[in-house]
């Protein structure tokens, strides 16, 4: 049991409503964060339970920005805690909480969880995550409820939407490059991980990947399958 589940077992405060198995996604990709003076905004502030957990969780360092629609959520501010009333699906809100915002360590959406939402507020601010922040949309399973804009395989889910950024993660190796060329995601996004209802993005500064080769080398490369494909890789990469 790591320390943000022993928090949530052991809170008589504010209301925490966690799918028990977000806690190991939590430390495993926010643990490194831990002690360090970081900017962590959450999408969602509900009762301002988990606003408590993360500032135990991350240290007296750690300034938190929660967004929420109910105004009533503006109770919670205090000293390193921020609130920001209004609709994570309006564009314009978003675009202007960006400009108010220093850069962001950690974003965690866990707001309305409609496709709009989801989609809008990762357009908007996922820029705004700073170049080795992380990135974290929970609940994902409304991807596949139609009350919640989703649907399996319907095309205006988030879950359809990410699968798309899958490609742009791989588009580096990509031979149609009138449909598929590196972009600003490609650049700064190292790494997806998905789970059970969450999607982790870890951004990291990225270049076109290089392969290398060290030993000896005691057949010829044998790939009859692919003719010319060594070679062309070869090529590619810049490799003798």
């Amino acid at each position: 049991m790591n320390d943000l589940e022993t928090f949530f077992h052991q809170n008589s405060g504010r209301l925490i409503d966690k799918w028990m198995h977000y806690f190991e996604i939590y430390d495993r990709h926010f643990s490194r964060f831990r002690g360090q003076p970081i900017h962590v905004v959450e999408f969602g502030v509900s009762q301002g339970g988990s606003l408590e957990m993360w500032k135990r969780y991350f240290g007296p360092q750690v300034r938190l920005t929660g967004v929420d629609i109910n105004p009533n959520c503006k109770q919670f501010e205090g000293p390193g805690v921020e609130i920001h009333i209004g609709d994570q699906e309006d564009r314009d809100f978003l675009r202007t909480l960006a400009t108010r915002l220093p850069d962001i360590d950690i974003l965690i959406d866990d707001g309305g969880h409609t496709m709009g939402q989801q989609i809008h507020t990762f357009e908007e601010l996922y820029p705004r995550v700073s170049p080795n922040g992380v990135y974290l949309v929970e609940d994902l399973h409304t991807s596949y409820w139609r009350d919640w804009g989703g649907g399996f395989r319907h095309p205006g889910s988030f879950i359809e939407y990410s699968k798309q950024l899958v490609d742009q993660l791989n588009a580096w190796h990509s031979q149609d490059g009138r449909r598929l060329k590196v972009d600003e995601f490609s650049r700064s996004s190292h790494s997806m991980h998905y789970y059970d209802s969450v999607l982790v993005i870890e951004k990291r500064p990225m270049s076109a990947p290089r392969r290398e080769r060290t030993g000896q080398q005691l057949f010829p490369d044998y790939t009859p399958q692919y003719p010319g494909l060594l070679q062309r890789l070869k090529s590619r990469f810049g490799m003798g």
